[in-house]
C-alpha cells in the first residue's frame, strides 16, 4: 500500500515522432509547467535522433531526462537516468534478461542513474508496436489479479519501479480497477502510461493510485494538454 505522497508527471518524447522544432517546443512547455520527468525513447527507433532529442531536452530544461529504451542500443550518456526495463509480463527471455546483459557493460561505464523497472504490458484494445517487437502477449485488460501478482513478483525480485503500459496509441487507458489492484499490492512506485489523452483519464489514473503518469502521443497532437495535466498533477490531493 502506498503512503500518500506527491504525484508526478512524465512527458514521453519519441525521437521518431518529433522533429527538432517540435521537440524543443515540448521541452520548453514542459519546463514552463514544472513537468517532473522527460522520458525519451520508443518501441522502435528507426532514426538516429536519440542523441539529438536528449541534447535538446538538456539544453532547454532542468528536468531530469530519463531514457525509455527498447533494447541495448538505445543508450545515451547525455541523459540523467535510464529505466532498466525487464518485460515481466512476457515470457521472452530476450527482454527479461538478454538485452540487459548486452547493455550492462556500457551502463556500468556510464554516469546514468540505473532504475531497475518491471515493465508490464496491458492489452488496451489493439496490437501495439511493443507487443510485436517484443513477441510477447500483454496481460488481458480485465485481469486485475494477474497484473497485481505480476507486479508483486517484480517487486519481490528487487525491481525498484513498476511501469504498467497500454502501449503507444492505446485505444483506451488501463482501467482504474487494475491500477488500484496493483497499487494496493505493491510498495514501490507505480508508473502508468498508454491511452492517457485527456485530463479526465489522467485524473482517473492518479485517483486509482498511479504515482507517475506518462503522456506521449497525445502531446504531439495537442500540446495544450501538457499544461492541463501538469496543473492537475501539481495540485492533486
Amino acid at each position: 500500500m502506498h503512503a500518500q505522497k506527491r504525484k508526478a508527471f512524465a512527458v514521453l518524447i519519441d525521437p521518431d515522432n518529433v522533429d527538432e522544432n517540435a521537440c524543443k517546443r515540448i521541452a520548453l512547455l514542459a519546463q514552463e509547467n514544472n513537468v517532473d520527468f522527460i522520458f525519451v525513447g520508443g518501441s522502435l527507433l528507426t532514426t538516429d535522433n536519440l542523441t539529438q532529442t536528449v541534447n535538446i531536452c538538456k539544453a532547454n530544461t532542468t528536468i531530469p531526462v530519463v531514457l525509455f529504451p527498447a533494447n541495448s542500443l538505445h543508450i545515451d550518456n547525455g541523459a540523467d537516468a535510464i529505466l532498466f526495463l525487464s518485460l515481466i509480463s512476457g515470457r521472452n527471455p530476450e527482454f527479461l534478461i538478454g538485452q540487459h546483459i548486452l547493455a550492462a557493460p556500457k551502463l556500468k561505464r556510464s554516469n546514468l542513474q540505473i532504475l531497475p523497472t518491471g515493465y508490464i504490458l496491458i492489452d488496451t484494445g489493439k496490437p501495439t508496436t511493443v507487443t510485436y517487437i517484443s513477441n510477447t502477449t500483454p496481460i488481458p485488460y480485465e485481469k486485475d489479479s494477474v497484473a497485481a501478482c505480476t507486479a508483486l513478483a517484480g517487486e519481490l525480485l528487487g525491481l525498484k519501479l513498476i511501469y504498467m503500459d497500454g502501449g503507444s496509441g492505446a485505444e483506451k487507458p488501463i482501467s482504474k480497477s487494475m491500477i488500484k489492484a496493483v497499487c494496493d499490492t505493491i510498495d514501490v512506485p507505480l508508473i502508468v502510461g498508454g491511452g492517457i489523452n485527456s485530463v479526465e483519464k489522467a485524473k482517473n489514473a492518479l485517483e486509482a493510485g498511479a504515482d507517475i503518469i506518462v503522456v506521449g502521443n497525445a502531446l504531439e497532437k495537442s500540446p495544450e494538454l501538457l499544461k492541463e495535466i501538469a496543473f492537475l498533477t501539481t495540485n492533486f490531493v
